[in-house]
């Protein structure tokens, strides 16, 4: 396999309603930059830059993948938690990125995310109130997967067994 690579899915959190509309991916890139450089300095920014990108997102759920490098990972896994807010057009909204898991493959992600929202699907329907509510819940969780063309990109072979 070409070059090792960790996918690292993860969950924007935001007491803010208006949070969503700035989850975008040069903002969560900016964002998870500025938490490296801030706990691991500049050395810690530059191993964790090569080969980092955020690979998909979707603002509606606030579901978040980033790629990196396998050997800076662990840098990067750590300093998420020092991510405080997302910054778009001169505002600033609090938040925090929630890490779901840690994967060799988009697809192992992906897997995980169907697993996950089905959950999260069965939580919010026991506390629904009425159908139109039930419905719409349901709705929303079965249009968020990552999407095909996105698993088309050549990074599918570097799988390590991670599971």
């Amino acid at each position: 396999a070409a070059l090792s690579r960790r996918y690292v899915l993860c969950e924007v959190v935001s007491e803010d309603p208006r949070c969503r509309q700035c989850i975008e991916d040069r903002a969560v890139g900016l964002a998870v930059r500025d938490a490296i450089g801030r706990v691991h300095g500049d050395y810690g920014l530059a191993c964790c830059s090569i080969s980092f990108t955020v690979k998909y997102l979707n603002a509606y759920t606030g579901t978040v993948l980033l790629r990196c490098r396998k050997d800076s990972y662990r840098l990067l896994c750590s300093a998420l938690p020092f991510v405080r807010q997302l910054e778009s057009r001169n505002q600033r909204y609090p938040c925090f990125l929630n890490t779901l898991h840690v994967g060799g493959t988009i697809r192992t992600c992906q897997k995980f995310l169907i697993q996950y929202n089905r959950r999260q699907l069965l939580m919010l329907l026991q506390n629904c109130t009425n159908e139109e509510e039930r419905r719409c819940i349901q709705k929303s969780l079965l249009s968020c997967s990552l999407t095909e063309e996105q698993s088309q990109s050549g990074d599918e072979e570097d799988d390590d067994g991670i599971e």
